[in-house]
C-alpha cells in the first residue's frame, strides 16, 4: 500500500501529478517488504475519499456518473481546506480504481480490495479524520438533499457528522439530521473519526444540477469544509 499512501500525499502539495493516471506503485526494496508502513508519512488532519472511480461509476442518471462528480466535489474541497490551513490530502486524483493499488489482501473481490485500500490509507497516512463524498439515488424522484452517516456509537464521529450536516442543511435548505451508517465497511473500520456525506440526490432534478454545475459543487464544497472547520473549533 506504501505506493498509494506516498501518492495521496504528494497529491496535496503538488501540481504536477497527472489528474487523470494513477499514482505508480512503488515496490519496497525486498529487505524492507513485510514491514509496516503505518505512520510513515506526514500527519493530516483529513483525508478526503473521493467514493468510487475507474471501473465502479457508482450510480447514475444517463450518462451522469457519481464517481465523476465525487472526484470533481473532492478536489474543490482539498482546495478551500488548504485555504483555511487544514492540512489535507485526497485519495485519488483521476478515474481510477483504489483496487488496482491494493496488491496485499488475499481476495478475488474487487469491492473488498477497494474498501480495504480506502481503510488503510487512514492508517498510512496517519489522519485525523475520514470524510467519503458520495452522491445518492432514490426511486422517489422527490427524495433530495443531503444525508450525513457516522459512525455507530462514536461520539466524534455523530459530532463531526452533526457539523457538516448543520452546514450543508443551510447551503441546500433543507432540515435533514445524521444517521448511522451501520453497515457500511468504512464506518466499521476505521479507527479514527469518520463520516460519510452524501451530498444529494442524483434523482431528484434540483439536486442533480446542483450537483453537476460548478457553482453548485464548490457551494457544497464549501459547506462541508465550514462543517469542519466547527467540528475542529467545538472539540480540537
Amino acid at each position: 500500500m506504501a505506493g498509494a499512501a506516498l501518492a495521496a500525499w504528494l497529491l496535496a502539495g503538488s501540481t504536477a501529478a497527472a489528474a487523470d493516471q494513477p499514482a505508480p506503485i512503488i515496490e519496497a526494496p525486498s529487505e524492507m517488504r513485510g514491514l509496516s508502513y503505518q505512520g510513515a508519512l506526514p500527519y493530516a488532519e483529513v483525508l478526503i475519499d473521493a467514493g468510487h472511480g475507474g471501473i465502479d461509476g457508482g450510480t447514475f442518471h444517463k450518462d451522469l456518473l457519481e464517481k465523476n462528480i465525487n472526484l470533481a466535489v473532492s478536489k474543490k474541497l482539498l482546495v478551500r481546506l488548504q485555504q483555511l490551513g487544514v492540512s489535507a490530502v485526497l485519495n485519488r486524483s483521476g478515474d481510477y480504481a483504489l483496487s488496482d493499488d491494493n496488491r496485499w489482501l488475499g481476495s478475488r473481490s474487487r469491492h473488498q480490495k477497494d474498501l480495504s485500500q480506502r481503510s488503510g490509507l487512514t492508517q498510512e497516512i496517519n489522519t485525523g479524520m475520514l470524510v467519503s463524498l458520495h452522491v445518492n439515488f432514490s426511486k422517489r424522484g422527490a427524495a433530495h438533499g443531503p444525508v450525513v452517516l457516522h459512525q455507530k456509537n462514536r461520539g466524534e464521529s455523530v459530532l463531526l457528522a452533526l457539523c457538516i450536516q448543520d452546514s450543508l442543511n443551510q447551503q441546500q435548505k433543507t432540515n435533514e439530521l445524521p444517521r448511522a451508517g451501520n453497515p457500511f465497511y468504512l464506518l466499521n473500520t476505521v479507527k479514527q473519526p469518520a463520516v460519510i456525506v452524501e451530498m444529494g440526490f442524483i434523482s431528484n432534478e434540483d439536486d442533480r444540477d446542483m450537483l453537476t454545475s460548478e457553482q453548485g459543487q464548490t457551494q457544497i464544497a464549501e459547506a462541508i469544509a465550514s462543517g469542519l472547520r466547527q467540528y475542529k473549533l467545538l472539540f480540537r
